[in-house]
This record gives structure tokens, sequence and C-alpha cells, in this order.
């Protein structure tokens, strides 16, 4: 359909010149003959030909430099827009509105605005997410620090049993690798921005990384007395190992953060074919349909009110 409609406005821009071109020499033609009749002369026939020859060119620059004054100033407009709207963007302001006829199609302009109205889209809902991202980090940082210094002013009372200050020490505790946490996601998350190149893969066990992983969080686990399962087949991939021991733990450490109390997690490894094939399965409330297309969006967050629960920076 494409190549029909190309085809289709080829053949109308020739048909149009055409016209165009036979109007101008048949004018030419006329104010000739005209001419000639209002002199009271008749000129040789070759004569006759050349000054309407030469009458046509003259009239057809005359045409052409009124049509280019004409459609220059539409052009220059055009132009002038999109100027504006690129500095627009510039400053931060990404709600771009451009003038209706640069979004018709048969204007020379139309590709370059739609890829404007597209960057600007974009832009936009990347700076959405950039300050609800700020925003939930806030809210992240926040929190246990608030927790931290509740407890701490506790402890400086004294007027706790041993028991109570111990668990008011490990409750700090679990805050200070809760901000820790945070602390490295976001000093990689700025290293990938910096450079892209920073991933390093190489060959490794990822059957072995995956029960590393389990075994770190087992703390978690344990205490909400979860059933794990693991079934991992032997396999060798490579990749960025620290890279990837990131993306289990966060992946993982949600799982156990979501499932109930006595649920099950399931991780899964296997080689198919060529690949290695992670599967991670819970009993917990799982991701809800209309988010699990955009997990994958940078800063995203699924499922507010949940994550207000339980907690969650958006950064995994």
């Amino acid at each position: 359909m494409k190549l029909l409609g190309y085809v289709f406005r080829v053949i109308l821009a020739l048909a149009a010149a055409a016209a165009f071109i036979g109007a101008v020499w048949s004018a030419a033609f006329y104010i000739t003959e005209a001419a000639a009749a209002a002199l009271h002369r008749q000129p040789h026939p070759l004569a006759r030909y050349l000054a309407a020859s030469y009458l046509g060119l003259i009239l057809f620059a005359l045409a052409s430099a009124a049509i280019g004054l004409l459609t220059r100033g539409r052009q220059q407009r055009s132009w002038q827009a999109l100027q504006r709207a690129i500095q627009q963007m510039a400053r931060g302001d990404f709600r771009v509105d451009l003038p209706a006829d640069l979004e018709e199609q048969h204007h020379p302009l139309a590709r370059i605005a739609a890829g404007i109205q597209d960057m600007a889209a974009n832009l936009q809902a990347m700076e959405r997410m950039r300050q609800e991202f700020i925003s939930n980090v806030s809210h992240e940082i926040g929190s246990p620090l608030t927790s931290i210094r509740g407890f701490a002013r506790a402890l400086r009372s004294g007027n706790l049993s041993e028991e109570q200050r111990l668990r008011y020490l490990d409750i700090i505790e679990a805050e200070c690798v809760r901000l820790s946490r945070l602390s490295r996601d976001l000093l990689q998350l700025t290293v990938l921005d910096a450079d892209p190149h920073a991933v390093r893969p190489a060959p490794y066990r990822l059957d072995v990384q995956l029960q590393q992983v389990l075994l770190q969080l087992e703390p978690q686990w344990m205490d909400k007395k979860l059933d794990i399962q693991a079934v991992l087949e032997e396999v060798v991939i490579s990749a960025d190992e620290h890279l990837l021991d990131q993306v289990w733990l966060n992946l993982i450490h949600n799982a156990v953060k979501f499932t109930p109390l006595g649920g099950r997690i399931t991780v899964h490894l296997e080689r198919r074919d060529d690949r290695a094939v992670v599967t991670v399965s819970d009993t917990g409330p799982g991701i809800a349909e209309e988010d699990q297309p955009r997990i994958f969006e940078r800063f995203y967050k699924a499922d507010r009110s949940r994550h207000r629960a339980a907690g969650g920076s958006g950064l995994g």
C-alpha cells in the first residue's frame, strides 16, 4: 500500500508539473499572437516560435519565483515551529504542540515533526518516571533514617531490657543494610549510565551463583518460614557475573518480600538448546497483568499501594 501511494503521488506531481508547463507556454503563445495582431504584423513562423519560447521561459521563471515566495513563507514558518519545539525541549519542557499542517503526510517536514513528537512524548514519560523515582528514593532513604533515629533515642534512654536492646540493635542493623543496598543500586545505575560498555562478560557457573544468592537471603526466608525449592541444572554461561548477581538478588529478594508467611518459592534453572532459562515462581500476589509489559521500563514501579506497604525504590 505504501508503494502504491508513493507511485500515485509521483504521478500526480508529474501531471501537475506538465499542466503547469503547458499553461505557461499556452499563455506565452496567446500573448505573442495578441501582440502580433495588435502591431498588425505577421512575423515569420520561426520568429513567432522563438518569441513564444523566450516569453514562455520568462513567464515560467516569474511563476516559479512567485510560487517559491509563497511556499517559502510556509516552509520558513514550519522550520521556525520545529526550532521552537526543540528549544522548548532543551529547556526541559516536553509538552510540545506542533502546527496541525506539519502532521499531514504530504508535508515535506512531516517525518521530522513526527520524530520530534515521539521524542517529546518519550522524554515526558521518562521525566515523569524520574520524578516519581526521586520521590520513591527520598521515601526509601527517609524511612530507615527515621527508624534508626527513633530506636537510637530509645537505646539512649536506658530503660530497656537486654532482649529489647538487642532487638532494637538488630532493627538498626537491618535498616543500615537497607540503606547500603539502596546506595549500591544508585551507584551501579550511575556507573552503567556513564559507561555503556561497563558490562564485562566472562564464563562462570550460573547454578553456583543462584545457590549463593539463596544462601545470602537465607535469614529473610527463614524468618518468614518459606519453603525454598531449588532445581538447578549445571550450566556455564558467559556474562557479567557481578551485574547478574544483582539481578538475581533483586528478583529473589522481591519474591521473598512479597511471598506470605509459610509460602513457597521455586528457583528452576535448565539448559534449552544454547540458552540458559531461569524461572522464579512464588505463592505471592504476583505482578498485575497491566503492569507486566512495563516491568523493564526504567524507574517504573508497579502496584504503588503494595510497594508502600512492602518498600522498594524501583531500581531493581
